[in-house]
């Protein structure tokens, strides 16, 4: 079987240009039986100003697209003022992400004449030539897709291509205020990342990275999603949106610090150390990046002598025996401090190591500079704090600061202020738990220790219930076809073969071993999904049915068309108390425009599947090995479960319901 195809990439273009007839050109005709369509096929989705029909101000919405589109394509056929001023705003504060059309003219004007620029062919009416109106939007496509591809290649603008230390603005800095519903979308696509990260729900997160509102941010999503999985521990999860990023950007300096921090949290130390060193040859006075390779060398060191069956004695012990790598985190931690003295985290992790290193095999080689670090990390942390009194690292630096030189209610003190600012986040807590740890197995300071770990654990145990603690043994997803509706023309699930599928989909569960440690994944349709949700409950599996709309329109279209039982078993299942019921939009809101319910519902469900990991993943398809009636079928599900891995079962309904020649 073929691997499914990726998820295509959808783009914004701004399409700059006159409206109307000028100059014998019929420009309506050239966007609408030109450009659109070639952007479109593309994968583009295309603005141009006078379609916008919301109320307000056309030239404010004009502005933010121009801006923040992936690319504009300027039809400079004729000297229009206003394509010229917009061209003149993009090349200003915008590098690349601009092509050139035109038609008639044999010229430019000196500015842009250096320029790749396309011709397309008109007819004598002035509008696209029908002979050549195939070739010319294959045409325009290619030279879209190219300049995509090519974006971190040469700088299109004149301006910064002439002026080559000029920086592009921050994006955010591009944001036109009263375009305010281009930039609602994006408040609440960026609150909706961080309620899911609080709720601990990483599928959401991942689903939520592909629908970035404006996709000229796409970067700035992807960090956040990486970013939010990685407070979750979700490693594995985060490494794909920061590969994802890296194609986006490959010099991108933030995607690169989070996937060697990211592939040493998954103990893959050598491909971690390589990685980070090789970024250091780019940019070797970037202190984040020595930090990180402090961090790599000091997680490899911990690695070599925690062993669960391995006394405190013998931890210790093996711990000092490997002081080699220990010194060599010191001394990358080191450099980061001293290339950037304001980042308190290379130097407190340095003090930490110099402490522990001391106390391990009694050598201080060079306790002034160690003293002088000290206070140096207390300033820095002190010097953020009067600037953002919640940050959290900067409260836990000092706290660990009292934990390896100040006294017991010093550092009661300041961790009781460090844990009130952690604002619900697991993993900033559990990274200052695994700190103390450390300082606990190797029994350094151990009353200090102790003291500080008893705030900072109960501090943890309010944010984990009993409930948040259970992880399913395998993981069921489940996708299959509906019952036949009466006007089918090709039978495909017919009503009087429920209990063939029945028995399919209970003798896979019981050959997999299903049971109590075990939690199954459907959408809620009658036939193959109510029927697997039935087998998974009577084998006592905790259940999660997403339904992709609101729950009455979803009966109406999905369950009630089918007869009462199959309205019955819905309210059956949902009433199980293991049933756990989620709807797509009152989770995750409506979606992207143009996106598809169902097909969204699916990833919705893969997503959360792999959030248990791949490993654990079993997904049974009652499927006819055909496409189906719509997008977000069974096909686009069992399609994506192979392209991201997972064992995979097909309940052939042609083998099962003799159905091949009907």
């Amino acid at each position: 079987m073929p691997a499914a195809p990726e998820t295509p990439k959808i783009y914004h273009a701004f399409v700059a240009m006159p409206f109307g007839t000028k100059e014998g050109i019929d420009f309506n005709r050239v966007y609408g039986d030109l450009i659109k369509p070639a952007l479109s096929s593309a994968g583009f989705e295309v603005f141009r100003a006078d379609e916008e029909r919301r109320a307000g101000n056309i030239r404010t919405d004009m502005f933010q697209e121009l801006l923040v589109a992936d690319l504009v394509v300027a039809d400079l056929s004729i000297d229009n003022p206003n394509v010229w001023y917009e061209l003149g705003v993009r090349h200003a504060l915008r590098a690349r992400g601009v092509i050139q059309i035109q038609a008639k003219r044999d010229y430019l004007p000196f500015d842009v004449y250096t320029d790749r620029s396309l011709r397309y062919h008109l007819s004598a009416e002035g509008v696209p030539d029908p002979a050549y109106l195939e070739a010319d939007r294959n045409a325009v496509a290619t030279f879209a897709r190219e300049t995509i591809e090519s974006w971190y290649g040469r700088k299109i603008s004149p301006v910064y291509h002439l002026l080559p230390f000029l920086e592009e603005p921050n994006w955010k800095k591009l944001r036109v205020e009263t375009a305010k519903e281009f930039w609602e979308a994006q408040d609440t696509w960026e609150r909706q990342i961080e309620v899911s990260r609080k709720a601990g729900r990483p599928g959401d997160i991942v689903l939520l990275a592909g629908e970035a509102p404006a996709r000229a941010l796409r970067l700035e999503a992807l960090w956040a999603a990486a970013g939010a999985l990685i407070s979750l521990g979700k490693f594995a999860m985060a490494l794909d949106q920061l590969e994802e990023a890296l194609q986006v950007d490959p010099q991108d300096l933030v995607s690169i610090r989070k996937k060697g921090l990211v592939l040493g949290r998954l103990s893959r130390f050598d491909e971690a150390a390589e990685w980070t060193k090789g970024a250091l040859e780019k940019y070797p006075a970037d202190s984040e990046l020595w930090a990180l390779l402090g961090r790599i060398e000091k997680e490899a060191w911990i690695a070599s002598w925690r062993k669960p069956e391995a006394s405190q004695e013998q931890m210790r012990e093996e711990a000092a025996f490997e002081d080699a790598r220990l010194r060599e985190a010191i001394e990358h931690y080191r450099s980061g401090f001293e290339q950037s003295p304001t980042d308190f985290y290379p130097g407190i992790n340095c003090i930490s190591l110099m402490h522990l290193h001391r106390h391990l095999t009694g050598e201080d080689p060079a306790p002034d500079v160690r003293r002088a670090m000290e206070g140096g990390v207390r300033w820095a942390a002190l010097s953020l704090l009067g600037k953002e009194p919640k940050d959290y690292w900067a409260r836990a630096t000092l706290a660990e600061l009292e934990v390896l030189i100040g006294d017991r209610p010093s550092i009661l003190r300041a961790y009781k202020e460090a844990v009130v600012v952690a604002e619900k986040d697991w993993f900033k807590l559990d990274s200052s738990r695994q700190q103390l740890l450390l300082l606990r197995d190797l029994q350094f300071r151990p009353e200090e220790v102790g003291e500080a770990l008893r705030v900072v654990e109960k501090a943890i145990s309010q944010l984990r219930p009993p409930e948040g603690r259970w992880e399913p043994r395998q993981v069921f997803l489940f996708s299959g076809h509906m019952i036949d509706k009466r006007d089918r023309p090709k039978p495909r699930f017919p009503a009087d073969k429920e209990g063939i599928a029945r028995q399919a989909i209970e003798r896979k569960l019981d050959e997999l071993g299903a049971g109590p440690e075990d939690l199954a994944l459907c959408g809620g349709a009658c036939g193959g999904d109510l029927l697997f949700a039935e087998a998974a409950l009577t084998r006592s599996l905790k259940l999660e049915m997403r339904l992709p709309f609101d729950e009455p329109a979803f009966l109406t279209g999905s369950v009630t068309f089918a007869g009462d039982k199959w309205r019955d078993l819905y309210y059956t299942v949902k009433a199980h108390p293991n049933t756990r019921v989620l709807v797509l939009p009152a989770e995750l809101g409506k979606g992207p425009r143009n996106s598809n319910a169902y097909a969204r519902n699916n990833l919705w469900q893969l997503y959360s599947a792999l959030a248990w990991g791949a490993d654990k993943l079993r997904f049974l398809c009652l499927w006819n090995r055909l496409g189906g009636d719509g997008p977000g079928g069974t096909q686009h599900m069992h399609d994506v479960v192979i392209a991201k891995a997972g064992r995979v079962y097909v309940l052939d309904t042609n083998e099962l319901f003799a159905l091949a020649g009907v």
